[in-house]
């Protein structure tokens, strides 16, 4: 496999390194968050090896910015960062696995391995869809019923996030994490509105898929 480790450490990156390079894989290493976004966009690699904490752009960052980009690469998280809150931002920032550090360098081959494997076995998804209510990706269209709903750019955005989540109550925080890119408390009420609008677009009279979670949340799920 085709492997780019993004890693600042220079001693373990050269312990992955060598040690992937002795698994036969082709491996190459992106030390700061600039230039790993570029090696990462515009080469073809089967996965991403990423460290949480990076110069320039964390790797937080990186992923969202790849994800936002088109780039599905499978991201492997690595780092000290074990929280459980920790590796929810990770999976939420569009990583597909975490580990933590320190780690077993046989468990770290098997989940690249099996980054790899899923990545083969799969087509990318473009097509999302929750009831009657339908997302395509490429086509950047929604319709519910067959009916076209415009929807403007942080709307897609919204519903997208919330569709991928479809039964999973997601907070306020996350959605503004995750899609306004704002990563404190700015204080206004703009994810409500937001809601509000999506809730006029995609309802219309119809069964109700955008359910408020009394001092969690939101989820969208097919009517019961």
């Amino acid at each position: 496999m085709r492997i780019l480790l993004i890693e600042d450490d220079p001693d373990t990156a050269d312990y992955i390194l060598q040690g992937l390079q002795g698994e036969g894989h082709e491996v190459q290493h992106a030390a700061g968050g600039r230039t790993a976004l570029f090696e990462a966009a515009a080469g073809e690699w089967d996965v991403l090896v990423v460290d949480r904490m990076l110069p320039g752009i964390d790797g937080l960052g990186l992923v969202r910015v790849l994800r936002a980009s088109g780039v599905a690469t499978p991201v492997l998280f690595l780092t000290t960062m074990g929280g459980i809150d920790d590796r929810v931002a990770g999976l939420n920032a569009g990583g597909d696995d975490y580990l933590t550090k320190p780690f077993a360098f046989a468990e770290l081959v098997a989940r690249v391995a099996a980054l790899g494997r899923r990545a083969r076995g799969h087509a990318p998804e473009t097509v999302l869809q929750v009831a009657d209510l339908e997302m395509d990706l490429l086509a950047r269209s929604v319709r519910r019923g067959g009916a076209r709903i415009e929807l403007q750019p942080r709307e897609f955005m919204l519903l997208e996030y919330l569709m991928r989540h479809a039964g999973q109550v997601v907070t306020r925080t996350m959605l503004l994490e995750n899609v306004w890119q704002f990563h404190f408390d700015p204080r206004t009420n703009i994810v409500d509105s937001h809601i509000s609008r999506l809730r006029a677009k995609i309802d219309q009279g119809r069964a109700e898929l955008i359910h408020t979670v009394r001092g969690a949340g939101y989820c969208l799920r097919a009517p019961s």
